[in-house]
């Protein structure tokens, strides 16, 4: 747990962002970025039915349970089948609120801080399309579902309410993941908020099942290193026991070792998302978080575009 604020200017800022964000842009770009299935009604997009759109190749980026493989077995190479279909729309925000979650970004804000921000972004648009959302907290002490009705003033309010918490109970990422592992709706979208520290190897295997299962996005925020962090001055305190971090501790060696295991763990975790057609944002902070959501709904533009214009096939 490192120690730091950041400014209450800063927080209103980039509330502020998100709240326009959500104004001036639709959903079924991100949606198709994505690979998120639409509400119950018929659409005109991707994921199954009775009423074939188009046939076309496989591109990176799209859904892997999209592929129709006797089509692909036919053409001698992966296939993806369009068609309109009939879909729930539904998304479901997970979200860790262990105590280690307190911990602190490279600019002083708190890691459950940049992942609340996250979880607003992607409220944000779907709200706009009156998706139903559902939000879970999870810590070693409980998973709590939070009933959730309203508009995106009123989803603010739940989580600002949801994390006015003691924050100190330890993480439990496998009982999190465990609970996605149950929800039976194989069209929602899934939006898993944790911090890099959480994520274990084990933990990656499960994702990766999630991404075969569900679209899917982690929200993965990066925190300060606690050895650079202790090297530039700053209070450091262990999350379990809040004991001070020894100043001979704190070496370039250490510091080194953690980014270069926090980077393959990402990558990794990365990988296996993409191979799945789901999607990571990883980011150090609230603005930083904005700019690659931004950029997530960028890229689905200029690939919608690009396949409107029949490049490339």
């Amino acid at each position: 747990m490192i120690g730091g604020t950041a400014k209450s200017s800063d927080r209103l800022r980039i509330r502020r962002k998100i709240e326009a964000l959500g104004t001036k842009l639709t959903l079924p770009t991100v949606t198709r970025a994505l690979g998120v299935l639409e509400g119950e009604h018929t659409s005109h997009r991707a994921g199954g039915g009775d009423e074939f759109m188009d046939i076309r190749p496989y591109e990176p980026g799209d859904e892997a349970r999209l592929i129709d493989w006797k089509t692909s077995a036919r053409s001698g190479r992966p296939m993806i089948v369009d068609k309109e279909r009939r879909a729930t729309s539904r998304v479901w925000m997970l979200m860790d609120v262990g105590r280690e979650m307190a911990g602190g970004c490279a600019n002083g804000e708190r890691a459950y801080e940049v992942a609340a921000n996250a979880l607003r972004m992607f409220a944000a648009l779907s709200l706009r399309r009156s998706d139903d959302i559902s939000l879970v907290f999870g810590d070693s002490g409980s998973i709590t579902r939070v009933p959730f009705n309203g508009g995106f003033a009123r989803f603010e309010h739940v989580l600002d309410h949801a994390l006015d918490r003691r924050w100190d109970q330890p993480r439990h990422l496998d009982a999190l993941l465990d609970y996605a592992r149950r929800l039976r709706d194989r069209s929602c979208l899934l939006v898993i908020a944790t911090d890099e520290t959480a994520l274990a190897e084990r933990h990656v295997e499960v994702i990766r099942m999630l991404a075969q299962t569900h679209p899917l996005v982690v929200v993965d925020v990066a925190v300060a290193n606690p050895f650079a962090a202790r090297r530039a001055g700053r209070r450091v305190l262990d999350a379990p026991d809040h004991r001070a971090l020894p100043a001979f501790l704190a070496s370039a060696a250490n510091a080194r070792e953690v980014d270069t295991h926090r980077a393959y763990v990402a990558a990794a975790l990365n990988r296996e998302l993409t191979r799945c057609g789901s999607t990571m944002v990883r980011a150090e902070s609230s603005e930083d978080m904005f700019n690659a959501f931004v950029a997530l709904v960028s890229g689905a533009l200029a690939r919608t575009a690009y396949r409107q214009g029949g490049v490339g096939r």
